[in-house]
């Protein structure tokens, strides 16, 4: 997996990431260690609309990850369903550290499947693995959670890069897959079928057009550090 800067080659494909979870978890040092291999230790609750574009290269196809953060608006439980609309993936980051912050990932997910247009390929994320004396939260009971909601699992830690970029291409790779299956399924109907229409979302912006297809979550897979 390759990654190109902004000016090298337009993009095949835009997908819209979502970082959630409870405030002060890291998400957005886990996007700044991403985007940019920067994290700040004395960072403080994002305050406005934040995002940051990636490029990868898949099976010769430039991604284009475009990653919203929350901007701080999880402190006051006012995420609104904008943020997650057009989302396609999603980290949803609990703090090892801080028991609380687990406990309220069935929260985060709920409202995950509530504002989104449709299923979001989403990895479970346990940020900060490096404070291995101030765990709370074990690997063991990250991947229970993630097996019984049907996500990925990793354990990351923004402040050593630890997984931090496998986490991200883990997803965008996933929506890349499910989206070539269903260009594969459209087009092999449309070959049977020419007046054939299919239904779906628009999940994409392909080379100039819009591409539809649903994506759904591989269950039970996960990884940890």
């Amino acid at each position: 997996m390759a990654f190109y800067s902004e000016e090298e080659k337009s993009e095949d494909y835009l997908f819209k990431i979502v970082l959630i979870g409870d405030s002060a978890v890291g998400k957005s040092n886990l996007l700044a260690r991403f985007a940019r291999d920067e994290f700040y230790s004395n960072s403080k609750s994002t305050i406005g609309v934040e995002f940051q574009t990636q490029k990868m290269d898949i099976n010769g196809k430039e991604i284009k990850a475009q990653i919203w953060d929350t901007a701080g608006q999880e402190r006051f439980r006012a995420v609104t369903s904008a943020y997650y609309r057009g989302a396609v993936g999603a980290l949803l980051v609990y703090d090892i550290s801080r028991r609380q912050t687990f406990d309220n990932i069935g929260r985060w997910l709920n409202e995950l499947q509530t504002h989104s247009d449709m299923n979001v390929v989403t990895i479970l994320v346990g940020n900060k693995s490096d404070l291995k004396d101030a765990r709370e939260v074990s690997t063991a009971d990250g991947k229970s959670l993630a097996e019984a909601r049907g996500l990925f699992f990793m354990e990351t830690s923004a402040l050593d890069s630890s997984n931090v970029a496998a986490a991200f291409q883990t997803v965008v790779t996933e929506i890349y897959h499910i989206l070539s299956r269903k260009v594969m399924i459209s087009q092999e109907l449309k070959k049977q079928d020419p007046t054939w229409m299919g239904n779906g979302k628009t999940v994409v912006v392909l080379q100039g057009g819009n591409q539809e297809a649903d994506v759904e979550p591989r269950k039970g897979w996960c990884c940890s550090s």
